[in-house]
């Protein structure tokens, strides 16, 4: 007979919370979709397992749930180190509450929320407020350039007409590529306010796509290894945005390394992933990873918004402007530098297949 602890496991299963539950005598009973996508555990693996086997290089977890299980009180800690069977540790807040049945503690739940987890979140909300305002800044601005550009351009031309002296006509046409020139890159800041219009998308087709455009704009052989999951499916998005961004992505990718570098593409599901305050069951991970430098860390925070870069030939504009278009999408992409790589993630909600 399924214990009440037990039915109300059934009913947290699709929540973004790790919810493990535990008889009295230390043995897990079971694990949500979060648990094993936090733990990189399955369920078959560990049901069974006592805490120090599933973790036998976190003791702090046998020690509290036990200690909760015999007192009859609930557990609060945050920011636990936790060591994972694959070798990983990551950073966690528990509560260790005992189920009581007859005054006597039958069984225990542990819950555990991904401290770093929080702390992105809580970034990409500051991120998406401070993008926004910029972005609104940054067009408002280029709509007011936009006005005596174009006054610029024709009185050039029309200089160009009257002009006798076609040695003098060379300054007319550099006064009038210019104004182009600077148009063309005002439009660029403007292209993210259109709608994506999504269509039915092999994420795979499009990423060998953009590695043979970046193939043949590069004199030299440019590493580029792959490692795809080929059971992700296909979903609906807009094949040129996704294209611009990957693109972007990979270009950079390429000015970051030196000539003996290498890029690795990879693509994964990840489950129960919450993006944009929106809990998304199924979500596709593309990372692009190089060995370069990264981007410099007085930057770093402000990356991905407007007129922000670490090159003197940049825009600051590349970065901000795939954030939106995968903004649109329902997404993300994250940066991260790990084991002295650099990580650009595109995180994109399968779920889009089904609008």
């Amino acid at each position: 007979m399924e214990t009440s602890a037990q039915t109300a496991l059934r009913t947290v299963e699709n929540l973004a919370t790790a919810v493990l539950l535990f008889d009295k005598d230390l043995h897990l009973i079971s694990i949500n979709s979060a648990g094993e996508t936090l733990l990189s555990v399955s369920h078959k693996r560990v049901s069974g397992m006592q805490p120090n086997q599933i973790w036998p290089n976190s003791s702090f977890f046998y020690e509290a749930i036990q200690r909760s299980l015999y007192s009859g009180t609930t557990c609060i800690e945050r920011g636990i180190d936790l060591n994972l069977n694959n070798g990983h540790q990551i950073k966690v807040d528990c509560m260790i509450t005992p189920v009581v049945v007859d005054h006597a503690a039958e069984e225990i739940l542990l819950e555990l929320v991904d401290a770093h987890g929080f702390v992105r979140v809580m970034q990409e909300v500051s991120q998406e407020t401070v993008q926004a305002a910029a972005k609104e800044s940054v067009q408002g601005m280029a709509h007011e350039i936009k006005n005596p550009l174009g006054g610029i351009r024709g009185a050039a031309q029309l200089l160009e007409r009257e002009l006798d002296d076609k040695d003098l006509l060379e300054y007319t046409g550099i006064i009038i590529n210019e104004c182009d020139r600077l148009r063309k890159f005002i439009d660029r800041m403007l292209t993210t306010s259109t709608h994506p219009v999504k269509l039915d998308l092999n994420i795979h087709e499009v990423l060998e796509y953009v590695v043979s455009v970046v193939h043949a704009e590069n004199a030299h052989k440019v590493n580029i290894k792959r490692d795809y999951d080929p059971s992700i499916p296909n979903i609906k998005a807009d094949r040129e945005q996704i294209i611009q961004v990957i693109l972007n992505l990979l270009r950079n990718a390429v000015q970051e390394i030196d000539k003996d570098g290498h890029i690795t593409l990879v693509t994964r599901i990840q489950r129960q992933v919450t993006i944009q305050h929106k809990l998304n069951r199924h979500i596709i991970v593309i990372d692009i990873i190089d060995d370069g430098p990264g981007i410099p860390p007085e930057i770093e925070s402000g990356a991905f918004y407007p007129l922000v870069t670490g090159r003197a030939e940049g825009t600051g504009l590349g970065l901000s402007i795939a954030q939106q278009l995968i903004q649109s999408h329902g997404g993300l992409i994250n940066y991260e530098r790990k084991d002295n790589n650099t990580y650009f993630s595109i995180l994109l909600p399968t779920e889009q297949c089904d609008e």
